[in-house]
């Protein structure tokens, strides 16, 4: 091999290299065969080279796509009206003396392709040639770039990288744990951790007061596009700050990683929505805000018309809210009826609608669906909510004002689908804060933490606490991109006194506290620092910043909507003799 090491990448040379003579390794991209003499598109992952082969080439009998192949000759340079503007080394070829093939390849599932359409199944079975393709090798290479930028600022400002433990004490954080049962104490079990929370809060204590991690973690929750079995955060710690000084840092975090990696400038001082006013204006918690389209308080024309639905809802104490889908009076009934149809999913009954149509500025009129009930107050309807003839308007009600407000978000977020608002290289950040501490669990009857029990109840809440849980706000943030919720944290509580009375509040009593988290409460009557932090997570921040809709587009190896692996078969069944060992028995279901 040693003669045939490579001594250029495929994606280096260029005119001033005319002459020399060079060593390429890689893979045939594509060959094309011109009678005396051929092509051959040679690719690695900094990017292809041209090989021109003639008669006085030696090389193989038999030289197909994907072969992985070195390749010895002279650089020259194209005449002008033959250069490739596409490629980086358009203005060169190279001409073999020799060719040998370092590895055969059968005829693969699917052609390795910049972008492929190869169905998903095919994809993650032959992952390592999916790989192959140039955007993934992009995408990885971009994620590679995040990472080492998140390390080269958050050293810069003072901040260690401590490894927290993989194998963890199963503790309630929100999804169920993966567990891993120990051969050497029958029955017992480890867990894997769903972030680094009690960990990174016990090094506060121990005086690190600046800690990050780029933290595996581990949730066993049904799979989406945006979501994996196992993912990564940037997980972030610091002692003695406030809310602001954690804000802070991020943004000027996420400044330094879109200019290293993309060359974008951020505006810092990112947009703030207290957590009420994000569900009011945008029916979400994680707005896009790369389009208007805010929700409207539809209820002063509902209590003025015949509509009793409507009417119902607002003497429940409920909300009456609508959307102008500006120029979409062509939408058919059965868009329509798709998009109440995602209403109810949010669980509201139903959603109304009407278009607007007119032939002069000051005149409009309404029709179709709800319109008769509108009618009489056609003109000021329209002025105040500002639409015209040619848009459809829609309103959902429900007695539960959330309900009203998230059922319309959804239409709101598929509307931007729909009607290619959300431009996928505009990025707009916004900050979610001021949520509540608590939610409350109508079929259990008791009250949960909206996060996690760690943080920290707005000091003017303290007094209320025990009486008044669904009033009381966190001091919880969420950073929001495009509509995904990019980053969550919040100030923790570090007063052992304080953290006793949110476990109560949940349900948790004394002992069953002392059992699930005392390590920490322990660790907290020994002079705990108040502390705060924040876990932006990287495979949606990379999945943003390349434009895709799907995380598994920027992990190398991600798991299928099942989350299962279709490349090596996992999960899969292990032998009688290891389930021994670990003193368990597979059960019937």
């Amino acid at each position: 091999m040693e003669a045939l090491k490579r001594t250029v990448t495929c994606g280096e040379l260029r005119t001033a290299d005319s002459g020399r003579e060079v060593i390429l390794n890689g893979w045939v991209d594509a060959k094309r065969d011109h009678g005396g003499f051929s092509f051959i598109n040679l690719r690695d992952r900094y990017g292809i080279t041209q090989i021109v082969v003639d008669e006085k080439t030696e090389q193989p009998a038999r030289l197909h796509n994907e072969y992985c192949i070195a390749v010895r000759g002279t650089v020259r340079s194209r005449p002008k009206e033959m250069v490739n503007k596409t490629l980086s080394t358009g203005e060169v070829e190279v001409i073999a003396a020799g060719i040998s093939v370092l590895g055969e390849c059968e005829t693969p599932p699917f052609q390795i392709e910049d972008e492929t359409n190869a169905k998903e199944e095919l994809r993650l079975k032959y992952r390592y040639l999916d790989l192959r393709s140039g955007g993934m090798q992009r995408r990885i290479a971009l994620r590679s770039a995040v990472s080492f930028a998140v390390r080269e600022f958050l050293t810069e400002q003072g901040f260690l990288e401590i490894e927290t433990p993989t194998f963890i004490k199963s503790t309630p954080e929100g999804a169920r744990d993966y567990l891993v049962p120990s051969r050497l104490y029958a029955g017992k079990f480890y867990a894997l951790p769903q972030s680094p929370q009690l960990y990174k809060q016990l090094l506060m204590v121990s005086g690190f007061d600046k800690y990050f991690q780029i933290a595996r973690c581990y949730r066993d929750e049904d799979a989406r596009g945006d979501r994996q079995p196992e993912f990564t955060q940037i997980d972030i710690e610091m002692s003695f700050v406030s809310r602001d000084d954690v804000l802070a840092l991020t943004e000027s975090l996420m400044a330094h990683i879109f200019k290293k990696t993309l060359k974008i400038e951020l505006a810092l001082n990112f947009k703030r929505l207290s957590y009420d006013e994000a569900i009011n204006r945008f029916g979400s918690d994680k707005p896009d805000l790369r389009f208007e389209m805010e929700l409207i308080d539809f209820a002063p024309f509902a209590i003025k018309s015949d509509f009793m639905a409507f009417k119902t809802a607002l003497d429940s104490g409920g909300a009456v809210k609508a959307l102008v889908a500006k120029n979409c009076a062509a939408f058919s009934r059965k868009q329509i009826d798709e998009l109440e149809s995602l209403c109810k999913i949010y669980k509201a009954r139903g959603m109304a609608w009407f278009k607007v149509s007119g032939g002069g500025q000051t005149q409009v009129s309404l029709e179709g669906g709800t319109a008769k009930f509108f009618t009489p107050q056609a003109e000021a309807l329209c002025a105040a909510i500002n639409a015209k003839p040619g848009d459809l308007v829609l309103v959902v009600a429900d007695s539960n004002a959330k309900i009203a407000c998230t059922a319309l978000g959804a239409v709101r977020k598929e509307l931007g689908r729909l009607l290619e608002l959300c431009d996928p290289k505009r990025f707009e950040f916004v900050w979610i804060i001021d949520f509540p501490l608590f939610e409350r669990n109508e079929e259990e009857g008791r009250w949960e933490a909206a996060h996690h029990l760690f943080s920290f109840p707005q000091e003017k809440y303290h007094a209320v606490l025990e009486s008044d849980p669904g009033a009381v706000k966190g001091d919880l943030y969420d950073l929001v991109l495009n509509g995904y919720e990019l980053a969550s944290g919040s100030i923790r509580i570090h007063d052992p006194v304080l953290q006793k009375r949110v476990f109560e509040v949940v349900g948790i009593n004394e002992a069953e506290a002392e059992k699930k988290f005392g390590f920490l409460t322990d660790a907290f009557k020994y002079g705990a620092p108040p502390h705060g932090g924040i876990a932006p997570g990287l495979d949606r921040l990379v999945m943003l910043m390349a434009g895709e809709s799907s995380i598994k587009e920027v992990i190398a190896f991600p798991k299928n909507s099942f989350a299962q692996s279709l490349m090596d078969d996992c999960p899969s069944e292990i032998s009688a003799e290891q389930l021994k060992e670990l003193h368990l028995q597979i059960s019937p279901v």
